[in-house]
C-alpha cells in the first residue's frame, strides 16, 4: 500500500469548498483574550467574535426570472455578522461558518 502525503492546511491554500447559491463561507477572527483592564479570560468566559473573513462565496441566489443575483460580498472581505449565524464546520484544521448573505451586517473596510 502507497502511503499517502498529507498537506498542512494553510490559510493562504485554496479553499476546495464552493458554497450555493447565496451562502458564504467566513473564517471568525480570534476571540480577545485580555480585558481593557489587562485581566486574561479564559476559553470559557470569551464571547464568540461576530467579525470574519469570507473565504468563498456562492454564485448568488437565483431570482423570480430565474437569473442569479451576484452577492454583494466577495472572497477577502471583512465582514460583521450576527452572532448567531450560520453553521459552524469543521474543514482540515480550520473551523469556518457557513452562512447566508442575509445574516452579513456590513463589510468592515
Amino acid at each position: 500500500m502507497a502511503k499517502k502525503d498529507k498537506k498542512e492546511s494553510h490559510g493562504d491554500e485554496k479553499l476546495k469548498f464552493q458554497p450555493l447559491g447565496d451562502r458564504v463561507v467566513v473564517q471568525r477572527e480570534e476571540s480577545e483574550t485580555m480585558t481593557a483592564g489587562g485581566i486574561v479570560l479564559p476559553d470559557s468566559a470569551k464571547d464568540k467574535p461576530t467579525r470574519g473573513k469570507i473565504i468563498s462565496v456562492g454564485e448568488g441566489k437565483l431570482n423570480k426570472d430565474g437569473k442569479r443575483v451576484v452577492l454583494q460580498v466577495k472572497a477577502g472581505d471583512r465582514v460583521l455578522f450576527t452572532s448567531y449565524a450560520g453553521e459552524q464546520f469543521k474543514l482540515g484544521d480550520r473551523e469556518l461558518l457557513l452562512m447566508r448573505e442575509d445574516d452579513i451586517l456590513a463589510v468592515i473596510g
